[in-house]
């Protein structure tokens, strides 16, 4: 009793089956050198080991086992037995002579067959007896001789390949069988007639989808040989070479059958008459493949026997003239594929007006590498319901220029995919895609524009999400309105495309301001060098910004004029930034900051050495990292901790690395430790430049353990550090600024005695003591004197000492009577000797005991403080301003000197700090 499977798994596996024939089963890929089996999943690779026996040391619970380019003559059962959950058993490419042997006894679960390419040649019915439970077999590139009924116990079997075995029937058996079938591949067999009971056989095969006949000379059908499999979906004839007749005998008995694909490639049918695929009139036809067949010519009204046809394929042809008749009747077509169907070669090939008028329901039009005399305004009328045209790489006369009358004839279609690629565009006039106003992908690549685009050129691509303008040879301009008429774009490719890129994009406010759901922006190879900081500004949906190979390393240098330009601001939900090749030596503080969405960053290929810490702090999200082909020689925790603390891939080799342990001791600490962080490369491009016993080596090998040795060590030099610099500036501090620090300490120590005489309201005897040099009485005499009044009374030692009393009495009682000290301070005054050795020492105790105003300087010449402090021990800063006046010699001046030293003789003495 036998399982049914649904019509749609039918469809499906039946798509699966003719794609797999249609693409082939083999490339040619160099298998990896092994010497021992894989075992992996439970599947057990042991190809290519030049193995003559199935190895006896694999897991017993595998269920795939791989024996294919081995040295196989045999498949002894022996070696089989200890494998019996065995499913899937490929035994392709040996020198397997035959199947006679009870294999599949000890294999009761085995599902597929692999015998492609051996050496089978007698197939009885006793060899696959046992094998009820195959679902695939393969038999093709063997030297089969089929005896009896081989294959009647294959009660599962689906796929059955008996390809390229010289065949010479394609009678299989006699009695039903196989009757869960859906493919039959019996391609490149020699049998030249189909007979009425070749499929006899597969009478009772109601699920049978796929029969290939591919490469297979046929000369002649018998009516109704295909009536046992008339529920066929899809027929193969790739290759077969039969000519009109025959194909036209073949689509008569199709007629009869349930088939929906036809592929008729590569049969050298230079012209499709009319009458060819009448047979096909009654079938539900929906694909139809002529590719590949050097067509020049199809003949009016050839195709108005397929109204159910939804894809129709005429690729790799060579047609000179399509007419409005070419296409009658494809009412249902969905899909035209042209790809190289109009070449020019001798004359350009002709496409009349209305040709496509009859494809109302035409969704899909292929002109890839095509060549048509002209596009006129008709060329596409008719095309009402036309999505998709793509006319990439072909050669029209019509689209050098592109005008408002180039696509007119698709005003009345809802086009959502225009592809231009590669059609030597030159220029686009204004309005010249504003017929088109469903566009949503635009596809400029490869072409030689070269124009300012002003923003009209666009008008009315309103709905147009995609344009791709890569690689124009740097002939396009932008300017502040390009792409105001495309609101809804996201998706922009400009790379290796702009003229002059720092005047293109050096524009206020930026070309792509209007672009606020653009997600995807690329401006690669374009040589950029300057741009202003608002370059991205409102771009708040960007995820993915490309600006590889380029020259942005002045704008985020330092020393840039204005300071480095952080131009991704703007753009805070990056997820992708591309930056390699842009010659960046910095990375300046700010440039990564808020890109708390980065997943990717790629900065390879650049000049980086020294990285600041914290500059990637910021990219929490941070998922690859690309620093391959820099100049670092540091890898710091500072710098590189928050980045690599969610990274799946670093790229950081072909640095020049330098192993110390203030270097890269972290780092080779992280890599020995990270588990979730994959590193290509590591062991052999992760390579120490400096020091010299490292050079050459990998950083793998860097011994960590000393550096931990260095800890004390470490401390102690930074303890020892701290104390000299303390040291040295305490050394300097009291050598220049010792005096300040001992005349505060003195005035704060007679204050805390009690020193200090604080009475605001003592009275005095005299207002100033005058303290001069012998040499300066007349000055004194003639300045000084004349300003005593009823008021003011001054102290001269040479008129108001008493006589007989002592002379150091006299100066201390008196000092004491009077409110200020006056220094007349000349060369000679710091030259006499009593001054210095009792009068200034006693003022200075005043200055200390009193206030800082207690003293008042009046200099008659130029004297350096260093020379004051040492003869009168004491200097400017122990005053206040106003009590030191410079003796002006000015006529004119001297009525303010007067005033400055009456205010100066008039302060308090109350002490303030």
């Amino acid at each position: 009793m036998h399982t049914y499977h649904s019509n749609g798994s039918r469809l499906s596996t039946c798509v699966i089956l003719i794609c797999y024939l249609l693409m082939g089963t083999h490339h040619c890929v160099t298998p990896p050198k092994k010497d021992s089996c894989l075992v992996k999943d439970g599947k057990a690779d042991c190809s290519h080991l030049r193995l003559s026996a199935i190895p006896a040391n694999l897991p017993s619970n595998i269920s795939s086992l791989d024996m294919s380019h081995n040295r196989m003559v045999r498949i002894p059962p022996e070696s089989l037995k200890q494998y019996p959950g065995l499913l899937h058993l490929n035994m392709g490419y040996n020198s397997v002579t035959k199947l006679n042997e009870p294999f599949c006894l000890v294999l009761p679960l085995l599902q597929t067959l692999n015998m492609v390419r051996n050496e089978v040649h007698l197939l009885k019915e006793t060899d696959l007896s046992n094998c009820t439970s195959l679902t695939w077999l393969s038999l093709a590139s063997n030297r089969l001789k089929i005896k009896g009924e081989p294959f009647s116990a294959l009660k599962s079997l689906e796929f059955l390949d008996i390809s390229n075995n010289n065949l010479q029937s394609a009678k299989l058996g006699s009695q039903p069988q196989m009757p869960s079938l859906l493919n039959l591949n019996l391609a490149f067999s020699v049998f030249t007639t189909l007979k009425k009971d070749d499929f006899t056989f597969l009478r009772l095969s109601p699920f049978l989808q796929v029969l290939n006949l591919s490469s297979v000379p046929l000369k002649s059908l018998e009516p109704g040989c295909f009536k046992p499999i008339a529920g066929l979906h899809a027929v193969i004839m790739d290759g077969s070479n039969i000519g009109s007749p025959v194909i036209s005998q073949l689509c008569s008995e199709l007629g009869e059958t349930s088939v929906q694909s036809l592929s008729l490639r590569k049969m050298k049918l230079v012209t499709l008459k009319n009458t060819t695929l009448s047979g096909l009139q009654k079938t539900n036809l929906t694909f139809l493949d002529l590719s590949q067949n050097d067509m020049t010519k199809v003949e009016d009204g050839s195709f108005q026997w397929l109204s159910k046809l939804e894809i129709l394929k005429l690729s790799d042809n060579n047609f000179k003239h399509l007419n409005k008749f070419t296409f009658r009747g494809l009412k249902s077509l969905k899909k035209l594929q042209l790809t190289k169907a109009l070449v020019k070669t001798r004359s350009t090939p002709i496409v009349d007006d209305f040709t496509f008028q009859p494809l109302g329901a035409l969704e899909s039009l292929i002109l890839q590498r095509t060549a048509v005399w002209e596009i006129t305004e008709h060329t596409f009328t008719g095309l009402v319901s036309l999505q998709e045209l793509d006319m990439s790489w072909s050669s029209y006369a019509s689209l050098r220029i592109i005008t408002n009358k180039t696509f007119v004839s698709l005003a009345g279609s809802p086009l959502r995919t225009l592809n231009l690629t590669g059609t030597a565009i030159t220029r686009i006039n204004p309005g010249s895609f504003s017929h088109l106003r469903n566009l949503t992908v635009l596809l400029l690549d490869f072409n030689f524009i070269q124009q300012t685009f002003t923003g009209s050129e666009f008008e009315g691509l309103t709905r147009v999400e995609e344009m791709h303008m890569s690689n124009n040879h740097w002939k396009v301009k932008v300017s502040s309105t390009s792409f105001l008429h495309v609101p809804n774009l996201r998706v922009l490719t400009l790379g290796k495309s702009l003229n002059n890129s720092a005047v293109n994009l050096d524009v206020d406010p930026s070309p792509f301001k209007p672009l606020t759901n653009l997600t995807f922006l690329d401006l690669s190879n374009n040589n950029i060098a300057n741009f202003r900081e608002n370059l991205l500004e409102g771009l708040i949906n960007l995820e993915v910004l490309k600006l590889q190979h380029n020259n942005l390393a002045r704008l985020w240098k330092s020393a840039n004029p204005g300071g480095p330009v952080l131009f991704l601001k703007g753009a805070q939900n990056l997820v992708t930034l591309q930056l390699d090749s842009n010659g960046l030596d910095e990375i300046p503080r700010g440039a990564l900051r808020g890109l708390r969405n980065l997943s990717k960053l790629y900065l390879a290929n650049n000049l980086l050495n020294s990285l600041k810490d914290s500059i990637f702090d910021d990219l929490v999200a941070l998922q690859v990292l690309s620093l391959q082909k820099n100049l670092i020689t540091t890898v710091k925790p500072e710098v590189f901790k928050a980045p690599t603390s969610n990274l799946s891939v670093l790229l950081m080799d072909k640095n020049p690395f330098d192993c110390t342990c203030e270097s890269i001791q972290w780092f080779v600490t992280w890599l020995n430790e990270t588990n979730l962080t994959a590193v290509p490369d590591l062991s052999d491009q992760y390579m120490c430049n400096t020091p010299l016993a490292y050079f050459n080596h990998s950083i793998m090998t860097f011994d960590t353990y000393p550096c931990k040795d260095m800890v004390p060590f470490q401390a102690l030099y930074i303890f020892s550090s701290t104390a000299v610099l303390l040291l040295m500036a305490t050394a300097f501090l009291v050598r220049f600024q010792g005096w300040r620090i001992q005349f505060y300490w003195n005035i704060l120590i007679s204050r805390t005695l009690g020193f200090t005489n604080r009475d605001g309201s003592r009275e005095f005897q005299y207002d100033a003591y005058i303290i001069h040099a012998e040499d300066d009485t007349h000055w004194v005499e003639r300045v000084i004197v004349p300003l005593e009044n009823n008021n003011c009374s001054f102290y001269l030692e040479s008129r108001d000492a008493l006589p007989g009393m002592p002379q150091l009495q006299n100066i201390v009682d008196n000092m004491r009577e009077s409110r200020k000290i006056l220094f007349v301070v000349s060369e000679h005054l710091l030259n006499d000797p009593m001054c210095r050795r009792f009068t200034a020492h006693h003022a200075l105790h005043q200055v200390i005991e009193e206030s800082r105003d207690s003293v008042v300087l009046v200099f008659l010449q130029d004297v350096h403080d260093f020379k004051l402090s040492s003869s009168l021990f004491l200097r400017r800063g122990m005053l206040r301003s106003r009590c030191i006046l410079e003796w002006p010699g000015h006529k004119e001046r001297l009525q303010a000197f007067h005033q400055k030293l009456l205010i100066a003789l008039g302060l308090t003495n109350q002490f303030r700090m």
